[in-house]
């Protein structure tokens, strides 16, 4: 069974066909650096690195355009409020997003391509749909994209260009339905921008976010690729904008495959400061959540089904997590002689075509994770008579499935040894049970409880957990 994704465009599952055989393109919308991003921006990067990490799974060879956009409305409005620079205004910021995507194990793009970098090809584009009549010169100087020009506006997002209000202009980069129309790509400066500006063949100005998009990903991905990503408001105005620029520039399609994550919700509502809910993913390390707890409410929940984040839901997933470590732990720690018997190599296969056929079906996480547990179910039935030998074929299925799910399984478990002095209190408590020195052996167990370590007798010998 081919992966299978839900094309927003279509409105249907569709079969992934690449355009070339064994690779998979992508463009990935990045952040706009005037800020730090925060929860919901977070649902987004994290869908696409699943996504990306499964093509690679599958056999794929990736390239992936995450953009960066430093040139927008809300950076101008931050440089007019502050007084700093667009530079001063957006490198702390990106190198806060590389920070929290790596703490979020978001892997690393082939490309972060920064919008004030490409400016001259915008300009080419923009041109050229000049050159086309597809593109005008407002009375300001700024130019704008005519719709009327591109009959196929609209079908991304399904609407009718004759149901929107028609004949204005709209200079904003971000706008909803009501106020649809002729687009800018191009701004004219005026006072307001101060000192970001581009002088270039169009006139002193800056480009529309809008076209930021087209002129990065056709330069780097060519200007039909397979799939685009993005939260689902970026469905309109965004990528149907991108489109039909795009398309009205080359003269081809432009993206096979338009994926798009449903709005992440905090305890029901929009995000806002205003009320209260608004969360980056530095205030929720602050709180003590682990990174691992935080990936795991997002790939618990599929990527285009909304979410509905829950400070309960997170402490939820955090218990969630540590039970499945210490499953992992008993995993890595079991002693038994013999190998991997018919049956439970059964058991590993059912459980990969179950993680797999999820994932398939465009990438429906959480099945996918129901054939974990259903695994760690059934070793559990079975845990006394297993062998040291199957105990590590499933841990190792476990670590091979995480290079999808990302949530750093092995190194977790790696990082969890204890320290010289707490080894040496499990080691002297051993020595006090194995003198039937009961007394001791209690005093002992107590003090590892007051330290974070909880002990587990077992025929296979004391196991010990972080205390949860």
């Amino acid at each position: 069974m081919s992966i299978r994704f839900f094309n927003t465009m279509t409105r249907q599952l569709e079969p992934f066909k690449p355009i070339h055989p064994g690779e998979a393109r992508l463009y990935t919308c990045g952040p706009t650096v005037y800020n730090f991003a925060h929860i919901g921006n977070f649902r987004a990067y994290v869908f696409e690195d699943v996504l990306r990490r499964y093509l690679k799974y599958r056999g794929y060879k990736v390239f992936q355009v995450m953009n960066i956009t430093d040139v927008e409305d809300k950076i101008i409005r931050t440089h007019r409020e502050t007084g700093q620079s667009r530079a001063e205004i957006s490198e702390p910021f990106i190198q806060a997003f590389h920070e929290d995507r790596q703490t979020l194990n978001v892997e690393s793009a082939e490309a972060y391509p920064k919008a004030s970098e490409h400016i001259a090809r915008m300009v080419a584009i923009i041109q050229k749909l000049l050159e086309k009549g597809i593109a005008y010169r407002g009375e300001d100087g700024s130019i704008y994209y005519s719709i009327a020009k591109f009959p196929a506006y609209g079908r991304l997002a399904h609407i009718q260009v004759e149901e929107l209000k028609s004949g204005a202009r709209v200079a904003h980069d971000e706008y909803d339905k009501e106020r649809a129309s002729d687009f800018a790509l191009w701004k004219a400066w005026d006072e307001k921008d101060g000192d970001i500006y581009w002088e270039t063949a169009l006139g002193k100005g800056r480009p529309g976010w809008h076209i930021e998009c087209s002129a990065m990903s056709m330069e780097l991905l060519g200007s039909h690729f397979d799939i685009h990503t993005g939260g689902e408001d970026n469905i309109f105005p965004h990528h149907e904008n991108e489109i039909a620029q795009s398309e009205a520039y080359t003269g081809e399609k432009f993206v096979n495959y338009w994926l798009h994550c449903k709005h992440l919700l905090v305890e029901n509502q929009k995000m806002s400061k205003s009320t209260g809910n608004f969360y980056t993913l530095r205030d929720l390390l602050d709180k003590g959540y682990s990174a691992t707890a935080i990936r795991y409410v997002y790939v618990s929940s599929q990527y285009n089904r909304p979410l509905n984040f829950t400070l309960d839901d997170l402490s939820a997933k955090s218990r969630a997590v540590q039970g499945l470590m210490d499953f992992l732990r008993r995993l890595r720690d079991w002693k038994g002689a013999g190998g991997v018997s018919e049956e439970f190599k059964g058991l590993l296969n059912l459980a990969r075509t179950g993680f797999e056929a999820a994932m398939d079906d465009d990438m429906n996480t959480p099945e996918a994770l129901e054939a974990l547990f259903i695994l760690e179910r059934e070793i559990n039935k079975r845990q006394v008579d297993m062998t040291e030998a199957e105990a590590k074929a499933a841990l190792d299925f476990y670590l091979d499935v995480d290079r999808v799910l990302g949530l750093k399984l092995e190194t977790v478990l790696k990082a969890e040894s204890l320290d010289v002095r707490i080894q040496g209190l499990v080691d002297e408590r051993e020595a006090a049970r194995k003198a039937k020195d009961w007394k001791k052996a209690d005093q002992l167990r107590d003090a590892l409880k007051a330290e974070g370590v909880v002990l587990e007798d077992t025929p296979q010998g004391v196991r010990w957990k972080k205390a949860s």
